[in-house]
Protein backbone atom coordinates (compact mmCIF):
# COMPACT_ATOMS: atom_id res chain seq x y z
CA UNK A 1 0.00 0.00 0.00
CA UNK A 2 1.31 3.48 -0.88
CA UNK A 3 1.96 5.67 2.13
CA UNK A 4 2.12 9.45 2.36
CA UNK A 5 5.92 9.48 2.46
CA UNK A 6 6.11 7.44 -0.76
CA UNK A 7 4.37 10.05 -2.94
CA UNK A 8 6.14 13.37 -3.38
CA UNK A 9 4.87 16.35 -5.34
CA UNK A 10 6.45 15.31 -8.63
CA UNK A 11 4.93 11.85 -8.31
CA UNK A 12 1.53 13.42 -7.66
CA UNK A 13 1.88 15.54 -10.79
CA UNK A 14 2.79 12.48 -12.84
CA UNK A 15 -0.09 10.44 -11.46
CA UNK A 16 -2.63 13.21 -12.15
CA UNK A 17 -1.29 13.93 -15.64
CA UNK A 18 -1.28 10.32 -16.73
CA UNK A 19 -4.77 9.71 -15.32
CA UNK A 20 -6.17 12.70 -17.22
CA UNK A 21 -4.77 11.45 -20.52
CA UNK A 22 -6.10 7.95 -19.90
CA UNK A 23 -9.58 9.25 -19.07
CA UNK A 24 -10.08 12.04 -21.59
CA UNK A 25 -7.88 11.52 -24.69
CA UNK A 26 -9.33 9.35 -27.46
CA UNK A 27 -7.97 8.30 -30.85
CA UNK A 28 -8.54 10.89 -33.59
CA UNK A 29 -8.75 13.90 -31.27
CA UNK A 30 -7.18 17.31 -31.52
CA UNK A 31 -5.56 17.81 -28.12
CA UNK A 32 -4.41 20.99 -26.42
CA UNK A 33 -1.14 20.59 -24.54
CA UNK A 34 -0.71 22.73 -21.47
CA UNK A 35 2.40 24.31 -20.03
CA UNK A 36 4.26 23.69 -16.79
CA UNK A 37 5.56 20.96 -14.54
CA UNK A 38 2.33 18.94 -14.47
CA UNK A 39 1.68 19.36 -18.20
CA UNK A 40 5.15 17.90 -18.78
CA UNK A 41 3.83 14.50 -17.70
CA UNK A 42 0.71 14.97 -19.81
CA UNK A 43 2.84 15.49 -22.91
CA UNK A 44 4.93 12.41 -22.22
CA UNK A 45 1.78 10.32 -21.77
CA UNK A 46 0.29 11.67 -25.01
CA UNK A 47 3.55 10.70 -26.72
CA UNK A 48 3.06 7.13 -25.48
CA UNK A 49 -0.36 7.04 -27.13
CA UNK A 50 1.11 8.32 -30.39
CA UNK A 51 3.73 5.57 -30.30
CA UNK A 52 0.89 3.06 -29.83
CA UNK A 53 -0.69 4.29 -33.05
CA UNK A 54 -3.16 6.91 -31.90
CA UNK A 55 -3.90 9.52 -34.58
CA UNK A 56 -3.61 12.72 -32.58
CA UNK A 57 -3.06 16.33 -33.60
CA UNK A 58 -1.95 18.67 -30.85
CA UNK A 59 -1.97 22.41 -30.21
CA UNK A 60 0.72 23.69 -27.84
CA UNK A 61 0.14 26.50 -25.37
CA UNK A 62 3.80 27.55 -25.28
CA UNK A 63 7.03 27.32 -27.20
CA UNK A 64 8.43 25.05 -24.47
CA UNK A 65 5.52 22.61 -24.72
CA UNK A 66 5.73 22.59 -28.50
CA UNK A 67 9.44 21.77 -28.33
CA UNK A 68 8.90 18.93 -25.85
CA UNK A 69 6.05 17.52 -27.94
CA UNK A 70 8.01 17.57 -31.18
CA UNK A 71 10.99 15.93 -29.48
CA UNK A 72 8.67 13.09 -28.48
CA UNK A 73 7.10 12.50 -31.89
CA UNK A 74 3.83 14.39 -31.40
CA UNK A 75 2.30 16.18 -34.40
CA UNK A 76 1.81 19.88 -33.64
CA UNK A 77 -0.69 21.98 -35.59
CA UNK A 78 -1.46 25.70 -35.57
CA UNK A 79 -4.65 26.66 -33.73
CA UNK A 80 -5.67 28.66 -36.79
CA UNK A 81 -5.72 25.45 -38.84
CA UNK A 82 -8.28 23.54 -36.75
CA UNK A 83 -11.99 24.15 -36.21
CA UNK A 84 -11.75 23.39 -32.51
CA UNK A 85 -9.74 21.54 -29.89
CA UNK A 86 -11.48 18.43 -28.54
CA UNK A 87 -9.79 18.47 -25.17
CA UNK A 88 -7.04 20.50 -23.52
CA UNK A 89 -5.19 19.15 -20.50
CA UNK A 90 -3.35 21.75 -18.48
CA UNK A 91 -2.19 22.55 -14.96
CA UNK A 92 -3.22 25.36 -12.62
CA UNK A 93 -1.74 27.36 -9.78
CA UNK A 94 -4.97 27.56 -7.78
CA UNK A 95 -8.31 25.76 -8.01
CA UNK A 96 -11.34 26.78 -5.95
CA UNK A 97 -14.39 24.61 -5.08
CA UNK A 98 -16.26 25.86 -8.18
CA UNK A 99 -13.30 24.88 -10.42
CA UNK A 100 -12.28 28.47 -11.09
CA UNK A 101 -8.55 28.91 -11.55
CA UNK A 102 -5.49 31.06 -11.35
CA UNK A 103 -2.99 30.23 -14.06
CA UNK A 104 0.14 31.87 -15.38
CA UNK A 105 2.97 31.31 -12.93
CA UNK A 106 4.60 29.42 -15.80
CA UNK A 107 4.27 32.49 -18.01
CA UNK A 108 1.91 31.07 -20.68
CA UNK A 109 -1.46 32.36 -19.49
CA UNK A 110 -2.36 34.20 -22.73
CA UNK A 111 -1.92 31.23 -25.05
CA UNK A 112 -3.39 28.92 -22.41
CA UNK A 113 -6.57 30.98 -22.26
CA UNK A 114 -6.88 31.24 -26.04
CA UNK A 115 -6.56 27.47 -26.40
CA UNK A 116 -8.93 26.85 -23.48
CA UNK A 117 -11.56 29.06 -25.13
CA UNK A 118 -11.22 27.02 -28.33
CA UNK A 119 -11.60 23.72 -26.50
CA UNK A 120 -14.73 21.61 -26.14
CA UNK A 121 -13.38 20.35 -22.82
CA UNK A 122 -10.76 21.93 -20.54
CA UNK A 123 -9.30 19.38 -18.12
CA UNK A 124 -7.12 20.59 -15.26
CA UNK A 125 -4.53 18.41 -13.53
CA UNK A 126 -3.15 19.36 -10.13
CA UNK A 127 -1.79 17.96 -6.92
CA UNK A 128 -3.77 18.62 -3.76
CA UNK A 129 -1.60 21.57 -2.73
CA UNK A 130 -3.23 23.71 -5.45
CA UNK A 131 -6.70 23.51 -3.90
CA UNK A 132 -7.94 26.68 -2.19
CA UNK A 133 -11.20 27.84 -0.67
CA UNK A 134 -10.81 31.35 -2.12
CA UNK A 135 -9.02 32.43 -5.28
CA UNK A 136 -5.92 34.53 -4.73
CA UNK A 137 -5.06 33.29 -1.25
CA UNK A 138 -2.24 30.92 -2.21
CA UNK A 139 -0.46 32.76 -4.99
CA UNK A 140 -0.34 36.05 -6.86
CA UNK A 141 -2.46 36.63 -9.95
CA UNK A 142 -0.32 36.91 -13.11
CA UNK A 143 -1.38 39.66 -15.49
CA UNK A 144 0.21 39.91 -18.94
CA UNK A 145 0.77 43.49 -20.11
CA UNK A 146 2.26 45.31 -23.07
CA UNK A 147 5.82 46.54 -22.45
CA UNK A 148 4.88 50.03 -23.70
CA UNK A 149 3.85 52.13 -20.73
CA UNK A 150 3.84 49.13 -18.41
CA UNK A 151 4.57 51.26 -15.33
CA UNK A 152 1.35 53.19 -15.97
CA UNK A 153 -0.45 49.89 -16.51
CA UNK A 154 0.85 48.71 -13.15
CA UNK A 155 -0.60 51.83 -11.54
CA UNK A 156 -3.97 50.90 -13.00
CA UNK A 157 -3.60 47.39 -11.62
CA UNK A 158 -2.81 48.71 -8.14
CA UNK A 159 -6.08 50.66 -8.13
CA UNK A 160 -7.86 47.29 -8.23
CA UNK A 161 -6.61 46.50 -4.74
CA UNK A 162 -3.49 44.50 -5.53
CA UNK A 163 0.25 44.87 -5.17
CA UNK A 164 1.68 44.43 -8.71
CA UNK A 165 5.28 43.23 -8.97
CA UNK A 166 7.03 43.10 -12.34
CA UNK A 167 8.27 39.56 -12.97
CA UNK A 168 12.02 39.47 -13.56
CA UNK A 169 14.43 36.93 -15.02
CA UNK A 170 18.23 37.27 -15.05
CA UNK A 171 17.94 40.88 -13.96
CA UNK A 172 15.57 41.85 -16.78
CA UNK A 173 11.80 41.84 -17.16
CA UNK A 174 10.50 38.36 -17.96
CA UNK A 175 9.25 38.26 -21.57
CA UNK A 176 6.39 35.94 -22.56
CA UNK A 177 6.12 33.99 -25.82
CA UNK A 178 3.95 36.86 -27.04
CA UNK A 179 6.66 39.44 -26.31
CA UNK A 180 4.88 40.90 -23.29
CA UNK A 181 5.67 41.46 -19.60
CA UNK A 182 3.93 39.92 -16.58
CA UNK A 183 2.96 41.62 -13.34
CA UNK A 184 2.35 39.24 -10.45
CA UNK A 185 -0.47 40.85 -8.50
CA UNK A 186 -0.89 39.98 -4.85
CA UNK A 187 -4.34 40.50 -3.35
CA UNK A 188 -3.78 40.53 0.45
CA UNK A 189 -7.24 39.14 1.25
CA UNK A 190 -7.70 37.05 -1.87
CA UNK A 191 -10.02 38.00 -4.72
CA UNK A 192 -13.71 38.69 -4.16
CA UNK A 193 -16.26 38.80 -6.99
CA UNK A 194 -13.84 37.18 -9.41
CA UNK A 195 -15.93 37.68 -12.56
CA UNK A 196 -16.13 41.39 -11.85
CA UNK A 197 -12.41 41.51 -11.06
CA UNK A 198 -11.50 39.75 -14.32
CA UNK A 199 -13.46 42.34 -16.31
CA UNK A 200 -12.04 45.24 -14.32
CA UNK A 201 -8.46 44.08 -14.93
CA UNK A 202 -8.93 43.26 -18.61
CA UNK A 203 -10.20 46.76 -19.49
CA UNK A 204 -7.15 48.53 -18.06
CA UNK A 205 -5.24 50.01 -21.04
CA UNK A 206 -2.09 47.95 -21.57
CA UNK A 207 -3.45 44.74 -20.05
CA UNK A 208 -3.38 41.88 -22.55
CA UNK A 209 -4.92 39.17 -20.35
CA UNK A 210 -5.15 38.13 -16.71
CA UNK A 211 -4.70 34.68 -15.22
CA UNK A 212 -8.25 34.22 -13.93
CA UNK A 213 -9.92 31.26 -15.66
CA UNK A 214 -13.62 31.38 -14.74
CA UNK A 215 -16.29 28.86 -15.79
CA UNK A 216 -13.96 27.24 -18.33
CA UNK A 217 -13.26 23.84 -16.75
CA UNK A 218 -14.96 20.52 -17.50
CA UNK A 219 -13.14 18.50 -14.82
CA UNK A 220 -10.24 18.68 -12.38
CA UNK A 221 -8.00 15.65 -11.85
CA UNK A 222 -6.44 15.82 -8.39
CA UNK A 223 -3.60 13.66 -7.09
CA UNK A 224 -3.39 13.18 -3.32
CA UNK A 225 -0.44 12.40 -1.11
CA UNK A 226 -1.74 8.90 -0.42
CA UNK A 227 -1.40 8.06 -4.13
CA UNK A 228 -5.10 8.24 -4.94
CA UNK A 229 -6.57 10.30 -7.78
CA UNK A 230 -9.85 12.19 -7.60
CA UNK A 231 -11.81 13.50 -10.59
CA UNK A 232 -14.11 16.44 -9.87
CA UNK A 233 -16.71 17.30 -12.50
Amino acid sequence: MITVTEVDQNQMKRIAGEKAVEEFVKDGMTVGLGTGSTAYYVILKVAELVKKGYNLKCVATSVASEKLALENGITIVDLNDVDHVDVTIDGADEVDPKMNLIKGLGGALLREKIVAAASVEEIIVVDESKLVEKIGTRCSLPVEVLPFGHVRTAFGLSRQGCEPVLRMKDGKPYVTDGGNFIYDCRFPEGIDYISFKESALDVIPGVVECGLFINMVRAVVIAHKDGTVEIRE
